[in-house]
């Protein structure tokens, strides 16, 4: 998967489309990510002293298809499919295909 933590994206199908955010968790086994702000579920939760959980509607992100996804180039701000190029120091890194910026931080 090209899509890593903490990679800006923008959600391209779905209910949510359009919107943009920063991807906090990676599911590699299922394809899958979470990004903030997008797929917004409630969770009904039971208070629960021990853990400190008040309890109530808790509202929270759900995970969406990692296809359903494109990662933003930090150059010109557009959705770019991701391409790996190997530096001259020998680092392997990943590139904006629309533009050339280097993803990684």
């Amino acid at each position: 998967m090209k899509i890593k933590k903490g990679d800006s994206v923008e959600v391209r199908s779905g209910k949510d489309a359009g919107k943009r955010g920063r991807v906090l968790r990676v599911d590699r086994d299922r394809g899958r990510v979470v990004v903030e702000g997008v797929n917004m579920i409630k969770r009904h939760t039971k208070p629960n002293p021990q853990k400190k959980i008040q309890g109530g509607i808790v509202e929270r992100e759900a995970a969406i298809h990692a296809s359903n996804v494109m990662v933003v180039s930090p150059d010109s701000g557009r959705p770019t499919r991701v391409g790996y190029k190997i530096l001259d120091d020998g680092r392997k890194v990943r590139v904006s295909k629309v533009d050339g910026a280097i993803l990684d931080r």
